[in-house]
């Protein structure tokens, strides 16, 4: 056997555990949490085993598995990625800001006891739910987007396969605690996971292409910190109100309709500016 093939299944074997890990010791945390009462919405020791599982799994196994620290990302990168960090700050609330104004004008989203004082709510809010998102997001970010994409890039899949792959998995890895991530509950599960798992896969299409482009995952941080922010202030403030019935295509979050629409065409329209770059070169 070759060495290229080696390595090749050696970083299939870690994706492997990787994947189940990260994805058992979420169903781990949330049956601790079950038997010590806790809600799916609620911080406890189950939950705090599951945000923690992807950074902890990468680490090991970059530590005592012989996968290294080379394509971490962990260096900011900045120069000469000033854009693609603009864009990673921006991308959620734009696209989102686009679904409410979209809603707005075809009469399914309205905005209650809208006044500057609520605004002014808004913004608090948005301040104060920075720090904990970028916390959270360090840890599930350095996993997915530090370890899991990296590791599959490595594998010379098509760049679209393995985008769907980290998606899916990043979103499966939600689902122990999908009630602690979802704003937009009304739908039934069996309609609302599978919307869900579409919207991480859009999404990763955009946070992958980021991630080749700049070689970082602090763009990645960046975007979910700025998305759950802003995402958490509307919905913790009832800003909103989205007409019932209408949730599956214009609820401002992953597994809306129109959002998942959007990442798509933002993700492709990334990776075309991407190829048509490497060909000028």
């Amino acid at each position: 056997m070759d060495t290229k093939s080696q390595s090749n299944k050696h970083t299939v074997r870690n994706l492997a555990i990787f994947t189940f890990l990260v994805i058992a010791l979420g169903w781990l945390g949330r049956w601790l949490d079950s038997l010590m009462g806790s809600a799916p919405s609620q911080e406890g020791l189950g939950l705090t085993i599951w945000i923690i599982a992807p950074l902890g799994v990468s680490f090991l196994l970059r530590a005592f598995a012989g996968d290294g620290w080379k394509d971490l990302g962990i260096r900011p990168s900045i120069k000469g990625n000033v854009l693609w960090y603009a864009v990673s700050i921006l991308v959620y609330p734009i696209c989102i800001t686009l679904i409410l104004v979209i809603g707005l004008a075809l009469g399914a989203v309205s905005f209650p006891e809208f006044s500057s004082d609520k605004w002014g709510l808004f913004v608090q809010a948005f301040a104060l739910l920075i720090f904990p998102q970028l916390l959270q997001n360090i840890f599930e970010e350095f996993g997915f987007r530090g370890y899991l994409a990296p590791k599959l890039y490595k594998l010379r899949l098509n760049i679209f396969v393995a985008n769907v792959i980290v998606g899916l998995i990043w979103g499966i890895w939600h689902l122990p605690y999908f009630a602690f991530v979802t704003s937009y509950a009304a739908q039934t599960p069996t309609t609302l996971i599978p919307l869900f798992l579409t919207g991480t896969i859009a999404a990763s299409i955009v946070y992958g292409e980021i991630r080749i482009l700049t070689n970082s995952v602090w763009p990645a941080v960046l975007m979910q910190t700025a998305g759950g922010a802003f995402v958490g202030a509307l919905v913790l403030n009832d800003l909103i109100q989205v007409t019932r019935g209408m949730e599956f295509l214009f609820a401002p979050v992953l597994e809306g309709g129109l959002c998942i629409v959007l990442f798509a065409l933002v993700g492709v329209g990334i990776h075309i500016l991407r190829r048509n770059r490497v060909m000028k070169i």
